[in-house]
């Protein structure tokens, strides 16, 4: 559940197809991601999900699969 909500965030967020978020895609140099779109990114999860999202953690989150597993871990 967790994924597919992401993922369609993602796609959204990035402007790639859903079909590229991979639990194994990189956000920064698979999926293209930036600093300003990773930060809405992370805004969108804490809204749509209820979590707060430590700074900490950002840097730490690399892959698709990396965001879906703090994501399941803070709720």
């Amino acid at each position: 559940m967790v994924y597919e909500k992401l993922k369609d965030m993602v796609a959204q967020q990035l402007g790639v197809s859903a079909d590229e978020v991979k639990p194994e895609a990189r956000l920064r140099e698979d999926l293209q991601a930036d600093s300003a779109s990773v930060m809405m990114l992370v805004m969108d999860v804490e809204s749509e999900f209820g979590i707060e999202v430590e700074d900490d953690a950002i840097e730490k989150v690399k892959t698709v699969q990396d965001m879906v597993r703090y994501i399941e871990e803070k709720m």
